[in-house]
């Protein structure tokens, strides 16, 4: 892993915690050691990454202490709805450049975003590739594939339809 590769990887998870997902102590510790060995430095890094099983309590605290020292620390908007819109954007961003399963992605848009948006219109295409590849059968007479490729497709019309949209997420 690279040093780029580990700072993308510990602003990952940042966001994954930020927006409320579950992201264990082990993974943290895990990060936290692959950061340490791709040459990252932060005073707390080698603290995190040399947590032993018991002491797995410590690591969302040291995490985010690292992520201080880094200036990785991200704060989703405060309003709700701006934080689930936030969340939609990083997602669709991942399901673009390819570093997470358009199937996994769109589902996470569908299941966690746009029932609580009320489902609006910019989402549902997003949702529409989730409930295809969610029901996908072969007599479809259409591979997985091509419906994973639209599900990019409408990833990346998603985003372009970005209020203020730098091309970053």
């Amino acid at each position: 892993m690279t040093h780029d590769e580990a700072v993308k990887q510990l602003s990952h998870l940042a966001r994954e915690r930020a927006f409320g997902r579950h992201v264990g102590s082990d993974r943290l510790i895990q990060t936290g050691l692959d950061a340490l060995i791709a040459g990252v430095e932060s005073p707390s890094l080698a603290l995190l990454a040399g947590l032993l099983r018991r002491e797995e309590p410590e690591a969302p605290a040291l995490f985010d202490q690292v992520l201080e020292e880094l200036g990785l620390a991200f704060h989703p908007p405060a309003d709700p709805r701006a934080a689930k819109w936030a969340m939609a954007y990083w997602i669709a961003g991942q399901i673009a450049d390819g570093s997470l399963d358009p199937a996994t992605g769109t589902h996470l848009i569908w299941a966690d975003i746009a029932y609580d948006l009320g489902h609006p219109e910019d989402l549902e295409p997003l949702v529409h590739c989730a409930h295809n590849l969610d029901g996908w059968e072969e007599s479809w007479g259409v591979s997985r594939e091509e419906l994973n490729r639209e599900a990019v497709e409408a990833a990346t019309q998603f985003l372009s339809k970005r209020p203020g949209h730098d091309g970053g997420h």
